[in-house]
């Protein structure tokens, strides 16, 4: 019996949330690339300096939630991955909050003011969360199976 097999049909969501994250992660490095364009801020360089560029803040909000971003992905894609073996519905859904949950924070991040990163960012936080608990119960399952 094949992998494929093995796991729930549904499961088929989460692989799906999982290519939409990719989606989201290509969208904000363009958004990243047009930041810098428009701030002038050039490679090699990840934050702008407020003493060498007028528009340090603006860019570096862009840059931010970019990279806050990334530095969640391992987690929401370990947690996504794992958790939706045993619950890919609720797997899906968390994900999709997530998904959408992290567009708003970026966005709201993007404003140049930090704060509005959680008006509806912060629902990411909750769905991880979520995600982390069917991460531990696909882990106990397992163990008692």
């Amino acid at each position: 019996m094949g992998a494929v097999e093995m796991l729930p049909r549904e499961y088929g969501y989460v692989v799906l949330i999982l290519a939409a994250a990719g989606f989201l992660n290509f969208w904000m490095s363009s958004q990243v690339g047009k930041a810098r364009r428009k701030y002038d801020v050039q490679y090699p360089t990840l934050y702008a300096l407020e003493s060498e560029n007028k528009d340090a803040k603006a860019f570096n909000c862009v840059q931010r939630g970019h990279q806050n971003s990334l530095e969640y992905l391992p987690m929401f894609l370990t947690f996504m991955t794992v958790g939706g073996m045993k619950h890919p519905i609720v797997a899906s859904v968390l994900g999709c909050i997530y998904l959408v949950a992290r567009y708003f924070y970026f966005v709201g991040y993007s404003t140049g003011d930090p704060k509005k990163r959680l008006t509806v960012g912060v629902y990411n936080f909750v769905s991880l969360i979520g995600l982390i608990l069917c991460t531990v119960s696909c882990g106990v399952g397992f163990l008692l199976a």
